[in-house]
């Protein structure tokens, strides 16, 4: 009887954990039909927050892995003093509040800042903003996939003669390629989503640096429609990557026992 009601206890928490965590994305899809949400893709507040939202991410995302990555492979190789403290450093944005990362930003970049620029409130802004919140996710995945890597097969290569460069491109990315892909997917769906850095560092101007996520925020109470068409594309495109993020691994895995067993 006990264990029974055990399960019966164990199968009610997980029903309304599950409910609570789906819910919410579902409901979007629920108070406007299919074809009205279509409609409203095409509203310019939409468009333009869309051509934004890609270009200030992909810039983002091309930033965060040509930094990201020889930072994740010096921490994953080097064992130094202090080096527990930059794995901090690195993962601090990810605990930060994303308005107090805004307004770091605008202090240290800001006209009047630690280094005075005129980012603040253009583009470039929402680029430093989404890597500053995003990064973290990548270089900390990249630092694990790094470290799984068969240290004997680098030393091998190496004494075949080949340069700690090539040895880098054609035996260590390839071998961590898995991780190094899901955290980049990781990294990826955290700038689409950012908010709270970006309308403090860049503001909300559509056309300028209105995002897909401030566009959601700025027309929650002037047409709601248009704020639930922007939601279910945000979930759509969530949902897309986050299947990227558990497909790739296996991928990546697959081919490279493929490639082995050859």
């Amino acid at each position: 009887m006990r264990r029974a009601l055990v399960g019966l206890a164990v199968f009610a928490a997980s029903f309304v954990t599950l409910g609570f965590l789906v819910l919410p994305a579902v409901a979007v899809f629920t108070k406007v039909s299919p074809r009205t949400l279509l409609s409203q893709l095409s509203n310019p507040v939409v468009t333009d927050a869309l051509v934004i939202t890609a270009k200030t991410t992909i810039a983002a995302q091309l930033l965060v892995l040509l930094l990201g990555t020889p930072t994740a492979y010096l921490l994953a190789g080097r064992r130094f003093r202090g080096r527990s403290l930059l794995v901090t450093l690195v993962e601090l944005p990810l605990v930060l509040p994303p308005a107090v990362a805004g307004l770091g930003l605008l202090v240290a970049f800001g006209r009047t800042g630690l280094i005075p620029t005129g980012i603040p409130f253009t583009q470039t802004a929402v680029v430093l903003a989404v890597s500053f919140v995003a990064s973290p996710l990548y270089v900390r995945a990249a630092i694990a996939a790094f470290e799984a890597v068969d240290a004997n097969v680098v030393a091998a290569s190496r004494t075949l003669g080949a340069g700690p460069v090539r040895t880098f491109f054609r035996v260590v990315v390839p071998l961590a390629r898995g991780g190094l892909a899901a955290g980049a997917a990781l990294a990826f769906a955290r700038g689409i989503g950012e908010f709270g850095a970006t309308i403090m560092f860049a503001g909300s101007l559509q056309g300028r640096t209105q995002t897909l996520a401030l566009a959601v925020y700025s027309e929650f109470d002037q047409d709601f429609t248009v704020a639930l068409a922007i939601s279910a594309l945000l979930v759509v495109v969530s949902a897309a990557l986050l299947v990227t993020i558990k497909w790739l691994p296996s991928i990546s895995t697959s081919r490279f026992r493929f490639a082995t067993s050859t």
